[in-house]
């Protein structure tokens, strides 16, 4: 039986929900490499509803997060609180900037956020036992509420959020485009993604490299 993989969402388009690319590109990598996986998503609704041609909030729009995360997993998709850790080998977040708006309210909080009800009860779902967790790029500022202080992590090197990320307690480490963040202790892996990224193509070296350090990392 093939390692199965849970990837959580938060919409989808950059700016209010999931990173389509970043989504697509874990997809694809958990595919290529034979492991199974299941996307799940909070059912509620989104923060706001950003026009993205304008990228301007789109006044009396609402839409809801899983239906939303629904057309990047083609229909195929869970509710974030039917999600059970003991089904799965490892979790995976892409970013997106849903991530700070329905997952958490760090876009407008920063570090006095908070997060989504059940969220960190999700995650420390598979770090109780050590699961491996991949995060990518906006999404590991959420760590130091998630996890908890002193786990390693990269969103790139944007002062601001990493800023935010050590007044939380976390440690961030400055990274390029291409490369990953690995806190073994905590079996978290981390990429900047399209914190950085100005090509797909570049997104995708590190967002690979994630994917497989967390293959590696649910065989030890």
């Amino acid at each position: 039986m093939s390692k199965q993989v849970a990837v959580i969402l938060s919409g989808c388009g950059v700016q209010d929900g999931s990173e389509i690319y970043e989504t697509t590109l874990t997809l694809l990598r958990l595919d290529q490499l034979g492991i199974g996986y299941r996307c799940f998503a909070p059912d509620i609704e989104q923060h706001h509803v950003i026009d993205h041609r304008s990228g301007e909030v789109a006044e009396g729009e609402s839409r809801n997060v899983l239906v939303e995360s629904a057309r990047l997993a083609r229909g195929d998709i869970g509710s974030l609180e039917d999600l059970d850790a003991g089904e799965f080998d490892a979790v995976i977040l892409p970013g997106g900037f849903g991530a700070a708006k329905n997952l958490s309210n760090f876009a407008e909080a920063g570090s006095e956020m908070e997060l989504l009800d059940g969220l960190a009860e999700a995650l420390a779902s598979f770090h109780e036992v050590r699961k491996p967790i991949g995060l990518m790029c906006i999404t590991p500022a959420l760590v130091p509420r998630l996890l908890g202080p002193g786990i390693a992590v990269t969103i790139g090197h944007d002062p601001g959020v990493s800023g935010a990320i050590s007044s939380m307690g976390g440690l961030h480490r400055s990274c390029s485009v291409e490369d990953i963040v690995v806190d073994f202790e905590n079996r978290v892996v981390t990429t900047p993604a399209y914190m950085l990224a100005s090509r797909i193509s570049e997104a995708a070296t590190g967002i690979f490299k994630l994917v497989d350090r967390i293959h590696e990392l649910m065989d030890l």
